[in-house]
């Protein structure tokens, strides 16, 4: 929600082009609460009250916008304002905001960046999306193994305010070889000897990624290790650059949405909700709706199957939504159950015949409780009801249908997204909506076969 507090004030201080006040909101309060009072702003506008911070302090509270407020800012402000605020951003904020950027804005951005920060930004927009190569900063605290305590604390000393953070110094040879890593707790506390070198306090168990690492690897590592960053290697393990744990938080929320939103079938989204035109967000959802509408056609066609038996037992009718909502909903639980396990890593491939065994047990468990249930549903609802069967054994179909269309659905929602993994494929595509749309077919086959078994006319 736009916070407009602010906002008449603001608007007045434009208008009179109050120096004095506009910089004095600048800096009074911290920048993440600075951004939010200008939610309500225009990027002209916004732009225009950022002026009167200095640099540093531009770049913090531009930061805290929202990521199309940034773009906004950058395509439609003076080129060299622009370019002198992006040459102060964190190399991979900078890299991350001109990929989103207009193709002709940035070729008239890039030479107005100082060479250095145009050449990173050229060598980080080569990698592919998702990649560690394209999460990470250069910007990082690299020492040579060489140095004593205290030159490399000199030497941190005097670089510390360009780099992204110094929690973990990175120790390399000389061809730039990742040797190692001190804390820079570590290397205070090494100070008590400060001719001893780097190589001599390092710690070499390290945990690092290459820049074609899938961003998944990424997160995996930083949160098996608890890290705070973590170092990026090219393939002959020369350091290139660092992920802190900030955007690995952005990496989570964004696989998280996406495996949430393929879970619902649909396709990811490139943009929020909002920032999605209808004709994109009508072809994301509309693939998998036509998916799972042929699907449910089969539902239709098994249905068909049994119309005869149907009408012989009319009552069975009422039952269909319970049976299928009952395997469906089954399903749809081991599946979700199975995909954030795979995606946590809490299990493997080679688990599947433990998974099996435990879904197929609780299943049974879920199944039996259900079953209860539904005997006591069906004794009630079939009172009455004639036939050439046996009666005694009507109120049997429900629960045994249940128990086992629950069971059935928790092994199949379990050993679909298995399925997927094993050929290749994203296991979070095997949606709730698809599992349920399966179960439906199975339940139908299951629930006309119980039937058929248990109301065979008596003679």
């Amino acid at each position: 929600m736009i916070n407009t507090l602010f906002l008449p004030e603001l608007r007045e201080m434009l208008a009179e082009n109050n120096v004095a006040e506009l910089r004095e909101f600048c800096t009074a309060l911290h920048p993440a609460r600075t951004a939010e009072f200008m939610e309500g702003l225009s990027p002209q506008e916004t732009w225009a009250v950022l002026r009167h911070a200095d640099l540093a302090l531009k770049e913090e509270i531009f930061l805290y916008f929202g990521h199309d407020r940034q773009i906004a800012i950058i395509e439609g402000e003076d080129r060299s304002e622009v370019a002198e605020l992006l040459a102060d951003l964190p190399a991979d904020d900078r890299v991350d905001l001109l990929h989103d950027v207009a193709p002709d804005v940035v070729e008239e951005i890039l030479p107005l960046l100082p060479l250095h920060e145009r050449r990173e930004i050229i060598r980080l927009r080569a990698y592919e999306e998702d990649t560690a190569g394209s999460m990470m900063t250069t910007e990082c605290a690299m020492l040579s193994e060489s140095l004593s305590v205290r030159d490399a604390l000199a030497e941190l000393t005097r670089v510390a305010e360009h780099l992204e953070t110094i929690h973990y110094i990175y120790v390399v040879d000389k061809d730039v070889h990742l040797r190692g890593v001190v804390s820079s707790r570590r290397l205070v506390t090494a100070l008590c000897k400060p001719d001893q070198k780097l190589a001599d306090v390092m710690d070499t168990d390290l945990v690092f990624v290459n820049a074609m690492d899938h961003r998944d690897e990424v997160t995996s590592r930083v949160a098996k290790y608890d890290l705070s960053a973590i170092p990026v290697v090219d393939d002959q393990r020369r350091l290139i650059g660092i992920i802190t744990h900030d955007d690995v938080i952005d990496a989570v929320r964004q696989e998280a949405t996406e495996d949430a939103q393929r879970i619902a079938g649909v396709a990811p989204l490139d943009e929020g909700y909002l920032q999605t035109g209808l004709v994109e967000l009508w072809w994301k959802r509309g693939v998998w709706l036509t998916i799972l509408f042929v699907t449910a056609m089969f539902t239709a066609s098994a249905l068909r199957a049994y119309e005869v038996k149907l009408s012989q037992w009319s009552w069975l009718v009422m039952f269909i939504p319970l049976i299928m909502s009952s395997g469906g909903n089954s399903g749809n639980q081991s599946a979700t159950l199975i995909i954030t396990a795979l995606a946590a890593g809490n299990v493997r491939l080679r688990d599947w015949k433990l998974i099996l065994w435990r879904e197929l047990r609780v299943g049974l468990m879920l199944g039996g409780v259900l079953a209860v249930l539904g005997l006591g549903i069906s004794f009630i609802l079939t009172m009455g009801e004639k036939g050439t069967s046996d009666q005694t054994l009507w109120p049997l179909v429900i629960p045994i249908t249940v128990l086992l269309v629950v069971t059935c659905g928790a092994v199949t929602g379990s050993l679909l997204p298995l399925l997927f993994k094993r050929l290749g494929l994203d296991p979070s595509l095997m949606s709730n909506p698809f599992v349920a749309a399966i179960s439906d077919i199975l339940a139908i086959v299951i629930y006309m076969t119980v039937s058929v078994l248990l109301l065979r006319p008596t003679s």
